[in-house]
Protein backbone atom coordinates (compact mmCIF):
# COMPACT_ATOMS: atom_id res chain seq x y z
CA UNK A 1 0.00 0.00 0.00
CA UNK A 2 1.27 3.44 -0.86
CA UNK A 3 0.97 6.38 1.49
CA UNK A 4 -0.79 9.30 -0.16
CA UNK A 5 -1.82 10.01 -3.71
CA UNK A 6 -0.69 12.31 -6.44
CA UNK A 7 -3.06 14.57 -8.36
CA UNK A 8 -3.36 12.06 -11.20
CA UNK A 9 -4.40 9.29 -8.79
CA UNK A 10 -7.72 10.94 -7.89
CA UNK A 11 -10.76 10.10 -10.03
CA UNK A 12 -13.84 12.29 -9.71
CA UNK A 13 -16.74 10.17 -8.43
CA UNK A 14 -14.49 7.59 -6.77
CA UNK A 15 -15.35 6.55 -3.21
CA UNK A 16 -12.48 5.47 -0.95
CA UNK A 17 -13.16 3.46 2.20
CA UNK A 18 -10.62 4.15 4.94
CA UNK A 19 -9.35 1.25 7.02
CA UNK A 20 -9.08 0.41 9.85
CA UNK A 21 -11.84 1.85 11.99
CA UNK A 22 -11.16 3.16 15.49
CA UNK A 23 -12.98 2.38 18.72
CA UNK A 24 -13.25 5.42 21.00
CA UNK A 25 -12.49 4.81 24.67
CA UNK A 26 -13.30 6.93 27.68
CA UNK A 27 -9.57 7.57 28.07
CA UNK A 28 -9.35 8.91 24.48
CA UNK A 29 -12.23 11.28 25.10
CA UNK A 30 -11.02 12.46 28.50
CA UNK A 31 -7.46 13.08 27.27
CA UNK A 32 -8.67 15.00 24.23
CA UNK A 33 -10.97 17.13 26.40
CA UNK A 34 -8.13 17.95 28.78
CA UNK A 35 -5.61 18.66 25.99
CA UNK A 36 -8.04 21.03 24.28
CA UNK A 37 -9.36 22.55 27.53
CA UNK A 38 -12.93 21.51 26.71
CA UNK A 39 -14.27 21.05 30.23
CA UNK A 40 -17.94 20.82 29.29
CA UNK A 41 -19.51 18.44 31.84
CA UNK A 42 -21.40 16.73 29.02
CA UNK A 43 -18.07 15.15 28.07
CA UNK A 44 -16.22 14.71 31.37
CA UNK A 45 -18.84 14.30 34.13
CA UNK A 46 -20.69 10.97 34.02
CA UNK A 47 -23.05 12.01 36.84
CA UNK A 48 -24.03 15.23 35.03
CA UNK A 49 -24.40 13.57 31.64
CA UNK A 50 -26.49 10.73 33.11
CA UNK A 51 -29.25 13.32 33.59
CA UNK A 52 -29.19 14.58 29.98
CA UNK A 53 -31.19 13.34 27.00
CA UNK A 54 -28.48 10.80 26.13
CA UNK A 55 -28.03 9.46 29.67
CA UNK A 56 -24.26 9.12 29.28
CA UNK A 57 -21.18 11.17 28.32
CA UNK A 58 -20.89 12.24 24.70
CA UNK A 59 -17.55 12.01 22.91
CA UNK A 60 -16.46 15.55 22.09
CA UNK A 61 -17.18 16.28 18.43
CA UNK A 62 -13.79 17.76 17.65
CA UNK A 63 -12.18 14.45 18.66
CA UNK A 64 -14.32 12.66 16.09
CA UNK A 65 -13.46 15.31 13.47
CA UNK A 66 -9.72 15.06 14.22
CA UNK A 67 -9.81 11.27 14.21
CA UNK A 68 -11.63 11.07 10.89
CA UNK A 69 -9.29 13.58 9.24
CA UNK A 70 -6.40 11.41 10.47
CA UNK A 71 -8.03 8.25 9.12
CA UNK A 72 -8.06 9.80 5.63
CA UNK A 73 -4.39 10.80 5.51
CA UNK A 74 -2.97 7.62 3.89
CA UNK A 75 -5.55 7.78 1.09
CA UNK A 76 -6.22 11.50 0.63
CA UNK A 77 -3.64 13.91 2.04
CA UNK A 78 -0.52 11.79 2.57
CA UNK A 79 1.29 13.75 -0.15
CA UNK A 80 -0.59 16.99 0.44
CA UNK A 81 1.18 20.29 0.09
CA UNK A 82 -1.65 21.86 2.12
CA UNK A 83 -5.21 21.37 3.26
CA UNK A 84 -6.70 24.57 1.86
CA UNK A 85 -10.08 24.58 3.55
CA UNK A 86 -12.60 22.56 5.51
CA UNK A 87 -16.28 23.36 4.93
CA UNK A 88 -19.69 22.09 5.88
CA UNK A 89 -18.56 20.24 9.01
CA UNK A 90 -21.72 18.54 10.30
CA UNK A 91 -22.12 16.50 13.46
CA UNK A 92 -24.94 14.19 12.40
CA UNK A 93 -25.36 11.94 15.46
CA UNK A 94 -23.82 11.50 18.90
CA UNK A 95 -20.83 9.26 19.53
CA UNK A 96 -20.37 7.43 22.83
CA UNK A 97 -17.49 5.65 24.58
CA UNK A 98 -17.13 2.22 23.00
CA UNK A 99 -18.40 3.29 19.57
CA UNK A 100 -16.24 2.43 16.58
CA UNK A 101 -15.73 5.05 13.88
CA UNK A 102 -15.36 4.23 10.18
CA UNK A 103 -15.01 6.65 7.27
CA UNK A 104 -15.21 6.96 3.52
CA UNK A 105 -14.36 9.78 1.14
CA UNK A 106 -15.84 10.68 -2.23
CA UNK A 107 -13.75 12.63 -4.75
CA UNK A 108 -16.01 15.51 -5.77
CA UNK A 109 -13.88 17.50 -8.19
CA UNK A 110 -10.33 18.39 -9.12
CA UNK A 111 -8.45 20.93 -11.19
CA UNK A 112 -4.89 21.85 -11.94
CA UNK A 113 -3.40 24.82 -10.11
CA UNK A 114 -3.66 28.08 -12.02
CA UNK A 115 -0.39 29.42 -10.61
CA UNK A 116 1.91 26.37 -10.39
CA UNK A 117 1.98 23.59 -12.96
CA UNK A 118 3.35 20.92 -10.61
CA UNK A 119 0.17 20.59 -8.49
CA UNK A 120 -3.60 20.53 -8.39
CA UNK A 121 -6.55 20.96 -6.04
CA UNK A 122 -8.80 18.04 -5.12
CA UNK A 123 -12.19 18.55 -3.45
CA UNK A 124 -13.52 15.70 -1.33
CA UNK A 125 -16.37 14.89 1.02
CA UNK A 126 -15.77 12.56 3.94
CA UNK A 127 -18.52 10.81 5.86
CA UNK A 128 -17.96 8.98 9.15
CA UNK A 129 -20.16 6.16 10.42
CA UNK A 130 -20.45 4.28 13.69
CA UNK A 131 -20.45 0.49 14.00
CA UNK A 132 -24.20 0.42 13.26
CA UNK A 133 -23.68 2.22 9.95
CA UNK A 134 -25.24 5.45 11.22
CA UNK A 135 -23.74 8.64 9.81
CA UNK A 136 -22.12 10.59 12.64
CA UNK A 137 -20.04 13.27 10.87
CA UNK A 138 -19.51 14.75 7.43
CA UNK A 139 -17.26 17.46 6.03
CA UNK A 140 -15.82 18.72 2.77
CA UNK A 141 -12.31 19.93 2.15
CA UNK A 142 -9.96 21.10 -0.58
CA UNK A 143 -6.51 19.54 -0.68
CA UNK A 144 -3.53 20.84 -2.65
CA UNK A 145 -1.52 17.85 -3.91
CA UNK A 146 1.54 17.52 -6.16
CA UNK A 147 1.46 15.95 -9.58
CA UNK A 148 3.38 12.72 -9.97
CA UNK A 149 6.16 14.41 -11.96
CA UNK A 150 6.87 16.73 -9.00
CA UNK A 151 7.09 13.79 -6.60
CA UNK A 152 6.99 13.89 -2.81
CA UNK A 153 9.62 16.62 -2.59
CA UNK A 154 6.99 19.13 -3.78
CA UNK A 155 5.07 18.46 -0.58
CA UNK A 156 8.18 18.73 1.57
CA UNK A 157 8.41 14.96 2.13
CA UNK A 158 11.70 13.25 2.78
CA UNK A 159 12.90 11.52 -0.39
CA UNK A 160 16.31 10.19 0.69
CA UNK A 161 17.26 6.84 2.10
CA UNK A 162 16.56 5.97 5.71
CA UNK A 163 19.44 7.14 7.86
CA UNK A 164 20.53 9.91 5.49
CA UNK A 165 20.64 13.40 6.97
Amino acid sequence: MTFGRYYEDFAVGETIKHYPGRTITQADDMLFCMLTMNHNPLHIDANFSSRTQHGQPLVVGTLIFSLVVGMTVPDISGHAIANLEYTEVKHLAPTFHGDTVYAQTEILNKRESRSKTDRGIVWVETIAFNQRGEKILSFKRAVLVPKREAGPAAAGHWVGEIGEP
